[in-house]
């Protein structure tokens, strides 16, 4: 059983092609974690959501899990939660673990940002008032930002931006981070881990591999010239990308379900 996390937080469905690129090899779950409602959300209320789903439908074994952005963080965090659970993690576009990482990031990000698209966010304000429709524009609008040569995306099934599931869930990220729970809780993880990231990705991979290293000697990496944050949609890498996540997976979990 192979589980893929989508990312955001909140951008539920976003990782559907992923799931997709693994289903005619494995058995693959492509859950959407839980949107915002009465109660704040936070690391350990998606850890126990998950928990709860691996102990419903995978009794026959560990699943492995594939995570993407945010959800390659919420997979070190159930590791690390529940280590005897969790089978081979696979880090996509891993997010940042320190304000280092994330300051290089936004610089990168700046760099990046031509005139035309710097005014249109400047002028978000006053387009779209509702904080909202705010955030999700600016999602909308900064997505180019993250990829280096992507082919035509196909129509998703998603649901809207959950801009208050992303802003509570990650402030408690944030808040852990500052606390010094994570990264270093993840020297619990005894599974094998796999970083695969693009050079070109925002994200600085070198500096969250680093981030990383210490808690988990077993971390494996592997990284792709021409691509961005999402090396599905990556023209020039996409095949390779998923030949080498299918391999990796399956000499991992030892079998394949086709």
């Amino acid at each position: 059983m192979v589980i893929v996390l989508h990312g955001g937080p909140g951008a539920a469905g976003e990782a559907a092609p992923l799931a997709r690129g693994l289903a005619d090899c494995f058995q693959v779950l492509e859950p959407w974690q839980r949107p915002s409602g009465g109660e704040p959300l936070g690391v350990a209320r998606h850890v126990a959501d998950f928990h709860e789903l691996v102990q419903s439908r995978c009794r026959s074994g560990r699943p492995a899990l594939v995570g993407h952005s945010w959800g390659a963080m919420l997979a070190l965090a159930y590791a690390a939660e529940h280590p005897a659970a969790a089978g081979p993690l696979v880090l996509v576009g891993c997010g940042t673990f320190d304000t280092a990482a994330r300051a290089r990031m936004q610089a990168v990000l700046d760099n990046r940002m031509g005139d035309d698209l710097r005014q249109r966010l400047q002028r978000l304000p006053q387009q779209f008032p509702d904080p909202d429709e705010q955030l999700t524009k600016r999602y909308e609008l900064s997505k180019s930002l993250y990829l280096c040569d992507p082919i035509a995306e196909e129509p998703e099934e998603t649901e809207p931006l959950d801009v208050r599931a992303h802003l509570e869930t990650w402030s408690d990220m944030l808040r852990l981070q500052a606390a010094g729970v994570y990264p270093a809780v993840f020297a619990k993880i005894a599974a094998p881990v796999l970083m695969l990231h693009g050079t070109q990705d925002p994200h600085p991979g070198p500096m969250i591999r680093a981030s990383l290293a210490a808690y988990l000697p077993q971390l494996e990496y592997r990284a792709w010239d021409r691509c961005g944050h999402y090396p599905w949609l990556e023209r020039q890498v996409r095949d390779e990308f998923f030949a080498a996540l299918r391999a990796w997976l399956a000499l991992k979990c030892g079998s394949q379900v086709t």
